[in-house]
């Protein structure tokens, strides 16, 4: 965007996405027309991406509290304690409209930004993950998109050696023009240790430090805050470039300079970058700032006061120190090699005082930037009720559903993926992609493990919001209890498309009521997380597509004893049942979209007093040790499940036939909630009835053992057979 020689006016106003109303509370701020650096400085600092202007309203009813958080949302990261003195950081955000525009550099600088969030507050990076979701696999774009999502996420997470554990990917061609790219860190700190954003001190000097300002990224936060169009690509100006190396020496200089007491606040140049850092920083701590541009260290010549407070240039971290400690930390980040200068000092005047060149060219009361930023009470269509389900008929069979539906795009191996991906760097990972409903991570020199997963089921909050929302903060709690572990806490990412829309706002609205839901019934607070909107693509003839709606859940648990996890591989003899009630509904369910073609029905019910009873009991008997593996049932029902154990463990099982009274497909394949599929020693029968004294259902479903998956009909599938239809799916696709 060329702005040097433009008025600053309504116009240019509506460029930088200020409505018109917004613009005229501007003026009436500063009491006269803005400079252009100015302006640049509201529309960030009041954009979507910053300003959350849209949901704020409706986030503030969601849980935040519980005996185990430290820190909830506000600060970079959320915190919880996870015992030993110890504590895990973490949060999960959004880089979409970069990751369509540029791929690589799009998912790369996702991953390097969240990375920065997390080691900010003191905590080293132990794991990442990642919620993925593409267009349709027939879409030619779709290939490319992948090859660079995939690469920019293994490329950048690898070179920072920060193993990526886990995460989820969909296919749906309502993300063809907007694919979502959601990063999220896991880091590790003393609790005594953990360091905050709010500046304090006046005449304490600020401290930039890293890597040099470009012209990378410049209105990247209003980008973000816009519908895509026909000419989204022409945007790659606005795409930051990362450097993992330098982003590795930065974590380990920050994290040398946090062991001193040199710092007095920190916070990383994310989105809007130094604006949004400085004015954070001293809005939190009610204090005022002044910037001196010409200190910041610049890989461009003649660079503007505008694009200085505007660029988005990666691996940057803004510090308020000590006085007396300047020099100490000029010689840790010139050792590190990396850039490091005092470009300005903390003031009582309440104010943002930037100065380039002997000029002034910002000076804003910094309350207002916050304090007045837009709070909308958006309108809310009321939602339609869902679609009908249809007749079911079955005209297939339980053999060839069960290998078209391995092989599908949501549920076929996600290998290609995870081979890209270090997931063992660090030497901490006990579970890697595929070998437990979480993954396990270690925390070094201790035996306390953390259980980490993202998940949300898009076609479900398509069909019922609040439901397919409360669904998504279930199936983590579900996947962290699978393991053994306790679930703590989620981060969330919300992804919907053009708030401006009531039918939306309803959308994101019953969403975020779900997931309150959910989470207060599970003692699962919301400690961190990020909105994304406006994931929404314009098209030639003036029509729009908007995404599914998407709140994806990131969730944390803790085990006391890594070692007392579990897996869901099958075990080599044993019995398996089924926990839960199974009701065998299909509304949404990958069964009949594959197999019928249709995406209609309800969302399956959500019962959360039976989730908790549930859960709870599985992991009192992982805690006892009386089971051996244990996998949730989600996507594709009990039968694929199954199918997903004993391709992981490599032995079979036979199956007992479904309840009496209930369709086949209905049983096998329905998707209802709250069930787990567990392998025990022996005929089961003791945990049988241990579990009906605490209200839990339970059925014999398979002897465990064989070298395939034997359906009650006496045919077999063999595993050999399983794992070549589950691993054709990815190099099919990308081989294209």
């Amino acid at each position: 965007m060329n702005v040097k020689q433009k008025t600053v006016d309504a116009e240019l106003a509506r460029e930088f996405g200020l409505f018109g109303e917004e613009y005229a509370q501007v003026l009436e701020i500063m009491g006269r027309i803005p400079s252009l650096t100015e302006l640049g400085v509201f529309s960030v600092m009041w954009s979507e991406h910053c300003s959350y202007k849209s949901s704020r309203k409706w986030l503030r009813t969601l849980p935040t509290t519980a005996p185990w958080v430290i820190h909830g949302p506000g600060e970079n990261a959320g915190v919880v304690d996870i015992g030993q003195g110890l504590a895990a950081i973490f949060k999960m955000e959004s880089h979409n409209h970069p990751s369509f525009i540029e791929p690589y550099q799009g998912a790369a600088t996702g991953v390097g930004g969240i990375l920065r969030d997390v080691f900010t507050m003191g905590a080293r990076p132990v794991a990442n993950l990642n919620a993925l979701r593409f267009g349709s696999p027939e879409n030619p774009r779709t290939r490319q998109i992948v090859d660079g999502v995939v690469r920019g996420i293994g490329g950048y997470g690898n070179c920072v050696g920060v193993p990526t554990v886990g995460g989820e990917v969909n296919f749906h061609s309502a993300y063809d023009g907007n694919p979502l790219v959601n990063a999220m860190t896991v880091g590790v700190a003393r609790q005594d240790r953990i360091f905050l954003s709010a500046a304090a001190g006046i005449g304490n000097p600020v401290v930039y430090v890293g890597s040099k300002t470009g012209r990378d990224g410049i209105h990247g936060a209003t980008m973000s805050s816009a519908e895509f169009d026909e000419n989204a690509l022409a945007k790659r100006p606005t795409v930051q470039v990362g450097d993992p190396f330098i982003e590795k020496l930065l974590i380990e200089a920050c994290l040398e300079l946090m062991a001193t007491d040199a710092v007095v606040a920190i916070q990383d140049m994310g989105a809007a970058g130094l604006t949004s850092s400085s004015v954070e920083m001293a809005g939190k701590g009610g204090v005022g700032i002044e910037l001196d541009l010409d200190a910041v260290p610049q890989r461009e010549p003649d660079m503007t006061a505008y694009e200085m407070m505007l660029s988005e240039s990666q691996e940057r971290m803004l510090i308020v120190l000590r006085p007396e400690c300047t020099e100490q930390a000029r010689a840790i980040f010139e050792k590190w090699e990396l850039d490091f200068a005092v470009i300005g000092h903390l003031t009582d005047t309440g104010r943002i005082v930037v100065r380039h060149k002997g000029n002034v060219e910002a000076d804003i009361l910094l309350a207002p930037l916050a304090d007045q930023a837009p709070v909308y009470d958006r309108p809310v269509a009321s939602l339609p009720f869902p679609e009908p389900t249809g007749p079911i008929h079955d005209p297939v069979g339980l053999e060839q559903a069960v290998i078209k539906l391995v092989s599908c795009p949501d549920l076929a191996s996600r290998a290609w993926i995870w081979n890209q991906y270090d997931s063992t760097v660090g030497g901490q990972t006990v579970r890697r992609p595929g070998g437990a409903d979480a993954a396990i991570v270690r925390v070094e020199d201790t035996s306390i493990g953390l259980a980490l997963t993202t998940d949300c089921t898009p076609r479900y909050c398509q069909a019922n919001p609040r439901a397919g929302a409360a669904q998504a903060v279930a199936e983590a709690w579900r996947n962290i209890t699978a393991t053994g572990a306790t679930p703590l806490a989620v981060t969330d990412n919300l992804n919907f498309a053009n708030p401006e829309k009531p039918e939306i706002m309803a959308q994101l609205v019953a969403a975020i009521e779900g997931m309150g839901e959910a989470c207060r019934a599970l003692d699962f607070p919301v400690v961190s997380g990020n909105v994304s909107l406006y994931n929404e693509t314009r098209n030639p003839d003036g029509t729009t597509r908007a995404i599914l709606p998407t709140p994806a859940i990131g969730g944390l648990g803790v085990l006391t004893d890594v070692e007392k996890h579990v897996g869901m591989a099958m075990p080599e003899s044993g019995t398996l049942l089924l926990l839960g009630e199974t009701k065998g509904q299909l509304g949404q369910s990958l069964w009949l979209r594959e197999i019928l073609g249709r995406e209609t029905g309800d969302a399956p019910d959500v019962d959360l007093s039976a989730e908790r009873r549930n859960g709870d009991f599985v992991r009192k008997q992982i805690a006892l040790g009386a089971i051996a593996a244990c996998h949730d049932v989600s996507d594709g029902g009990i039968l694929i499940a199954v199918a997903e154990m004993v391709m992981a463990g490599g032995i079979g099982c036979e199956l007992e036939p479904p309840q009496s009274g209930m369709r086949p497909e209905a049983y096998w394949f329905g998707e209802d909630q709250g069930r787990y599929l567990i392998a025990v020693a022996g005929d089961g029968q003791e945990l049988m009835r241990e579990a009906a004294e605490c209200g839990v259902a339970s059925r014999l479903l398979a002897r465990i053992g064989g070298a395939g998956l034997t359906l009650p009909s006496g045919a077999t599938i063999s595993i050999s057979r399983l794992r070549v239809a589950s691993e054709a799916f990815f190099p099919a696709m990308m081989s294209v």
